[in-house]
């Protein structure tokens, strides 16, 4: 953990080198009080790999998904297993909602789209800096609506019976939900009347914002 001035490290794994460039000039333009330090920059996983053999270590990944060799699941995976304290956040211009669910399966904090602006990137490294997590675009309702609230008052007052917690627990996965229906024997009708059901008392829209709101609440541990 950080203390006192100390500054966040960086590092930028994407595979285009101008895009690379342009992640750190958003860095830099907002970073009026200094905080930033860009470690290195990689072009993929194996590259990623080759900079993480001796300190220093970023504190924060800023990691593309569609990267050749070695994309952005295999180069999370590697993390989860060698540097687990290091916290990633996706930006990636795939939004397909298996990609989401799997990169929050593996532990990122943040994921973005490429599109982003000078405060996007800022509020997403503060708050993940601050152990907290930013899904701009994807999930900002959700966050908006839930995830700024009291987390663990919110979740303790909801009853889940054994089936639903089951259902959450593979909702985060990338199964379908017919998939999800003959993993728990149950019919599909069945499966969509709980997937509906948790829809309105969690109060989202989609099964991204569902998967982020189960694990941002501890009903669901990855």
């Amino acid at each position: 953990m950080r203390t006192g001035n100390t500054k966040l490290n960086i590092a930028v794994v994407d595979d285009h080198n101008l895009f690379r460039k342009g992640l750190i000039k958003l860095i830099m333009l907002g970073d009026t009080k200094n905080k930033y330090n860009i470690l290195f920059e990689a072009e993929n996983g194996i590259d990623l790999q080759g900079k993480m053999m001796q300190p220093p270590f970023p504190h924060i990944i800023l990691m593309d998904i569609d990267m050749p060799d070695a994309d952005g699941f295999e180069a999370v995976e590697w993390l989860q297993r060698t540097h687990p304290d290091i916290k990633v956040l996706v930006i990636s211009m795939v939004e397909a909602e298996a990609s989401i669910l799997r990169m929050l399966r593996l532990g990122v904090k943040g994921y973005l789209s490429k599109d982003i602006e000078v405060e996007d990137m800022h509020m997403a490294l503060e708050a993940i800096a601050n152990n907290g997590f930013y899904y701009s675009d994807v999930a900002a309702e959700i966050l908006n609506q839930n995830l700024s609230k009291s987390g663990k008052t919110e979740s303790t007052s909801i009853y889940l019976s054994e089936n639903e917690r089951e259902f959450l627990k593979l909702a985060t996965t990338d199964m379908t939900y017919q998939q999800i229906a003959d993993k728990m024997h149950l019919s599909f009708k069945t499966i969509d009347g709980y997937r509906e059901d948790l829809f309105k008392r969690l109060h989202v829209k989609n099964r991204v914002t569902l998967a982020l709101y189960a694990v941002k609440h501890g009903i669901v541990t990855l």
